[in-house]
């Protein structure tokens, strides 16, 4: 991929005309460069070469579902964030898109100072996370006889563990509170925690003795 690629440039899928031109002139207003596609193939094509600060990405869209896009992305270790664009009546099927890589989900119909206020979070964030590289202890914790937690899931656990509440973890990973809750819920639910007590004990536990 292309590591020339503008860092404000932003890929928007969706095949509403409506909905790529209102993401365009929002974006744009916030100093944005939008790419837009109707389909998930034609991001695909692009994709190939270079790489956008983040994309957006509808989960109804002609061909292959924006699942699958995603799936296909996330299988190859993309790296630029992507956001799932849902209806009201899609929500189990964006956080089934968390599960597969999707960083957070925006549903519709939403707002344009919300969009870029989001996007902008996670770009930040993104970047921030990068740039700190992985000198975190829970993440190269391990829980043995658990099912195993995605890495994002141990970003979340190793925020909270500090104590952040999900506004902050939220804040920090630039992800919905939310969703911050949805990833917590799941962590508690692999490692077996029965409240948020019961995982605190549960990390500790795993700490390594000094």
């Amino acid at each position: 991929m292309d590591a020339n690629t503008p860092a404000r440039e932003i890929f928007v899928v969706d095949d509403d005309p409506a909905v790529r031109e209102t993401l365009s002139i929002v974006l744009s207003a916030a100093g944005y460069q939008s790419i837009c596609f109707a389909d998930g193939d034609a991001l695909l094509a692009v994709a190939r070469t270079r790489c956008p600060a983040c994309i957006l990405l509808d989960v109804h869209i002609p061909g292959r579902s924006g699942l699958d896009i995603l799936e296909e992305l996330h299988a190859e270790q993309y790296p630029a964030p992507i956001f799932m664009i849902s209806g009201k009546g899609d929500i189990a099927m964006a956080v089934n898109a968390i599960k597969n890589g999707a960083l957070d989900f925006i549903e519709k119909p939403f707002r344009g100072s919300e969009i870029v206020t989001r996007v902008e979070e996670a770009i930040e964030a993104f970047s921030r996370r990068r740039a700190a590289g992985s000198a975190l202890k829970v993440p190269t914790l391990n829980f043995p006889g658990r099912e195993p937690l995605t890495m994002r899931e141990r970003e979340v656990l190793e925020l909270f563990s500090a104590g952040n509440t999900n506004k902050e973890a939220g804040r920090q990973l630039g992800i919905s509170p939310r969703t911050i809750e949805y990833h917590r819920a799941n962590i508690m639910k692999k490692l077996g925690a029965k409240n948020a007590t019961d995982l605190v004990r549960i990390v500790m536990s795993a700490m390594p003795k000094t």
